[in-house]
């Protein structure tokens, strides 16, 4: 199958298969994934945790209103977090980024308001999205990335310092019943000339 089959048939799951878990090697791979992921100047702001166990995943559940199903159902939950602590983040940026990015950094994004520096390093997480559910799909994983949650809760739960929860992906693997799947109803998508232009 190549690529274009695979964005074909992902979807945004609705039910999972409760009795069929992700593979620990999978799960492996899409942690190395995650960490390959690309980001403007490589500033990596981002936090992934993965969460397997059933009573931390319920409690995640019980604060995402109405992806509370989802989340029981299905293998994994993957939370994505931005650092927002900008003194913590300097220090990421000064010991691992090369002179250029650091320079970048200081003079156009350290000099502006930490709102909108928080907001830019938020974007940097966004793209992992994408290629996080990209990496899913075509490993065959079922995916359902999800705004839907309540971040504070969330990051007491897990515990989590110096970022900000943005939003979750359960993974896993689709019910047979799941009547949302692409093969039953298909995609609904907008025409291409509606979103793609070509300037020749």
């Amino acid at each position: 199958m190549n690529f274009k089959q695979f964005a074909e048939n992902r979807y945004t799951t609705k039910k999972y298969n409760t009795t069929r878990k992700v593979l620990d090697s999978d799960i492996q791979d899409l942690k190395d994934i995650l960490k390959l992921s690309p980001s403007s100047i490589n500033s990596q702001p981002w936090l992934f945790t993965f969460v397997s166990n059933e009573q931390v995943k319920n409690d995640l559940a019980d604060a995402s209103y109405f992806n509370a199903t989802k989340i029981k159902d299905a293998s994994h939950l993957v939370v994505f977090s931005v650092m927002d602590n900008l003194i913590e983040f300097e220090k990421r940026v000064e010991e691992n980024l090369n002179e250029g990015a650091i320079r970048y950094f200081k003079q156009f994004v350290k000099p502006q308001p930490a709102e909108k520096t928080i907001n830019w390093l938020s974007q940097q997480v966004y793209i992992t999205l994408g290629f996080f559910l990209a990496a899913c799909a075509a490993m065959e994983i079922d995916s359902t990335p999800m705004e839907g949650i309540e971040p504070e809760k969330y990051k007491d739960i897990l515990k989590i310092n110096d970022h900000k929860v943005l939003f979750s992906v359960a993974i896993g693997y689709r019910h047979s019943e799941d009547n949302t799947q692409p093969n039953i109803i298909g995609k609904s998508r907008l025409s291409a000339n509606k979103v793609i232009q070509s300037i020749d």
